[in-house]
């Protein structure tokens, strides 16, 4: 389904579920007490500002007696094959978002990997799969990435473990190509990229990844992704605990400056390693 398309949707399910609603005799915040969300949820589910998780969706059901209209619509919406069940709305979520900050302990993040190095982490993970498996997953990841070319672009906070330098994800080719390519957006000033280096020791997000995304006229939310699994989070406390988080890590990172300097001097080296092999 394409992005328009997908969005009328997703504007249809906000307007039917207003129109049930009312017909209910509910206002938002007695719907939203009875799903266990916010009225405030319920209003940005009805304007399509947010996306209903599917067991929301589940409780909308049971409430207004829908017959499992709002669940199979919801299904529908997030049956998007190139991403994870528990990725999907992370990415529509990511297209909306004003700021998104993000550490990533092991990986080059999405929005900024190249198509090589999207490759070369697909195969890793999918090593039986067909070359129009690992292309389709390499183009989806791809797209995402445009958002930063938008004029209305996020503003992208990034910390990189230093780990992430030193994985040779595809070869000394690749990896040369790939750090270019984040030195070249922070030049550009596309994303802010701090390196956490193995001198800072234990950090505060020790167990996987850590997305937070902020919005202009809804609650923030953060993500957190181990190898198999990952949680869309928007419980105010659990959110403010994972910005937390965050800005401890950020605070244990070298400047943009020296983390500029150092990932330059990785894809160098990695060049060197190229050209000798």
């Amino acid at each position: 389904m394409a992005n328009g398309s997908r969005q009328a949707a997703w504007e249809f399910f906000g307007s039917e579920l207003k129109r049930r609603r009312e017909e209910a005799g509910l206002t938002q915040s007695a719907l939203g007490i009875r799903v266990f969300v916010s009225g405030g949820y319920i209003g940005q589910f009805e304007q399509a500002i947010r996306k209903p998780q599917l067991d929301v969706a589940q409780r909308i059901d049971e409430v207004l007696q829908t017959g499992g209209f709002f669940e199979r619509m919801c299904r529908k919406l997030i049956d998007d094959q190139r991403y994870a069940d528990y990725f999907a709305a992370v990415v529509e979520l990511e297209a909306l978002a004003t700021r998104i900050c993000e550490f990533a302990p092991t990986l080059i993040p999405g929005l900024l990997q190249t198509a090589e190095y999207a490759r070369a982490v697909t195969i890793a993970a999918n090593p039986f799969v067909t070359d129009e498996y690992v292309e389709e997953k390499v183009t989806a990841r791809l797209e995402r990435s445009r958002i930063l070319k938008d004029a209305a672009r996020p503003e992208y906070w990034v910390v990189v473990h230093e780990n992430v330098l030193y994985i040779p994800v595809g070869g000394p080719a690749v990896m040369a190509a790939q750090l270019d390519h984040v030195a070249r957006l922070m030049r550009e000033r596309h994303v802010l990229v701090m390196v956490l280096p193995y001198e800072a020791g234990a950090h505060a997000a020790m167990v996987g990844s850590l997305k937070l995304m902020a919005f202009e006229d809804a609650p923030p939310t953060a993500y957190t992704e181990t190898s198999f699994s990952g949680t869309l989070l928007d419980e105010p406390v659990v959110v403010k605990r994972a910005q937390r988080a965050y800005d401890l890590i950020r605070g244990a990172a070298m400047s943009p400056e020296a983390s500029l300097a150092l990932i330059t001097s990785a894809a160098e080296d990695y060049r060197r390693c190229a050209s000798t092999t």
